[in-house]
């Protein structure tokens, strides 16, 4: 980008670690990509390249192989595994960005020494799976259910869209313990190896070499000490995880709109028309400067809420408004440098090709745009 990022939480440490993520991802990302997004999956050993460099383990408690960092090293490291130019590899790889949190918070001390360290070193993987067929913002109506039988939970039902869903070890799974509403909803830890636990995969516009798959519960056993927190008292959990997941994915959102950009410009100063760089007709550069300013808008957005939540701020409407900014940026400037680029932008393995697939995804995975708004609507007072 033409411009640097200049808020005072941008330390000397997190341009450190931009170099180090960047180097892993131009070492083990790039030259793969396109490989594995035809394959439909990268290979397992990925997970255990990333923990070795310490990635897997950003954000975590040290007891459980982690490494504590703030909001915004967070947000970078997010934002520059997006520079490969596939949110599905980046979706799986760090899928327990939002598996594990619900168990570290919230979860036994026996629950998390049997699963975070394990996760976190790259040797087994965590998923989330709240979502069922019948809906997945509403939460408070899911019905997959879970009846204590002595020292087993029993679990009935089904989720889709899971991601890391058809290889992951461990699947924190939003079940109804009790009556109707969000009082009666609790989490397992559930294993990937529960009988009663069956998978299939599920084929996408994008997000290729992302795991996504559909969960069926027939019965399945699960322990009771793998209950994450009270019983009934999983609501909360899942909501505040919610949180986490969307400013991941407006970080995702970012980093992928920079990727069309670089993309774009570099292809209108290459490629001549009419006797001139794309970038001397002046319908060109206004595009690119469209997209430039809708980048740096969210940049901002970004960077204030990171500053606030390493502050103990919980700014859930403006969470809520920076994803919709971000995955409206990165649909922007998915379509404008596809147009730019012209027949090149409709070739696979052009990054901004498989940006464009993947926009969707963006704006309806971790609350969809209109949940969004709704949510933000009601956090700040509108039916009051």
């Amino acid at each position: 980008m033409a411009f640097a990022r200049k808020h005072p939480g941008w330390t000397d440490e997190h341009e450190q670690l931009r170099r180090t993520v960047r180097g892993f991802v131009e070492r083990e990302l790039e030259p793969n990509i396109n490989a594995w997004e035809e394959a439909g999956e990268f290979p397992r050993a990925l997970y255990t390249k990333a923990a070795e460099l310490g990635l897997l383990g950003l954000g975590f408690p040290e007891a459980y192989g982690g490494t504590p960092v703030d909001a915004f090293a967070q947000l970078l490291i997010t934002e520059e595994l997006a520079r490969a130019g596939s949110g599905g590899v980046l979706a799986s790889l760090m899928s327990h960005g939002i598996g594990l949190p619900p168990i570290i918070a919230l979860g036994s001390d026996a629950l998390k020494q049997r699963i975070a360290p394990a996760v976190i070193a790259g040797e087994q993987i965590s998923a989330l799976a709240i979502t069922e067929p019948s809906g997945g913002s509403d939460v408070a109506r899911l019905r997959t259910t879970a009846r204590r039988e002595g020292d087993h939970y029993i679990v009935d039902g089904s989720k889709t869209f899971i991601t890391s869903g058809m290889r992951a070890d461990w699947i924190t799974t939003a079940v109804r313990t009790g009556g109707p509403g969000m009082q009666g909803i609790s989490l397992l830890a559930i294993p990937g190896d529960a009988p009663g636990l069956t998978r299939t995969k599920l084929d996408k516009m994008g997000w290729w070499s992302s795991d996504t798959a559909t969960l069926y519960f027939d019965g399945c056993e699960v322990p009771a000490a793998n209950l994450i927190g009270p019983e009934h008292g999983g609501f909360m959990g899942i909501m505040v995880n919610f949180n986490g997941e969307r400013m991941m994915l407006a970080a995702l959102a970012l980093g992928l709109a920079r990727v069309c950009y670089d993309e774009a410009l570099a292809w209108a100063r290459e490629r001549e028309t009419f006797g001139k760089p794309l970038v001397r007709h002046q319908v060109i550069r206004h595009k690119l400067v469209d997209m430039a300013t809708s980048i740096r808008a969210v940049e901002c957005v970004l960077d204030d809420l990171a500053w606030r939540i390493d502050r103990g701020e919980v700014p859930i409407p403006e969470v809520c408004m920076a994803k919709n900014l971000a995955t409206a940026c990165v649909e922007l400037c998915a379509k404008e440098a596809v147009q730019i680029l012209g027949g090149a932008g409709f070739i696979r393995g052009v990054k901004s090709e498989r940006i464009y697939r993947e926009t969707k995804v963006l704006s309806i995975g971790g609350g969809a745009e209109e949940i969004m708004k709704e949510l933000a609507a009601r956090q700040l007072g509108y039916l009051n």
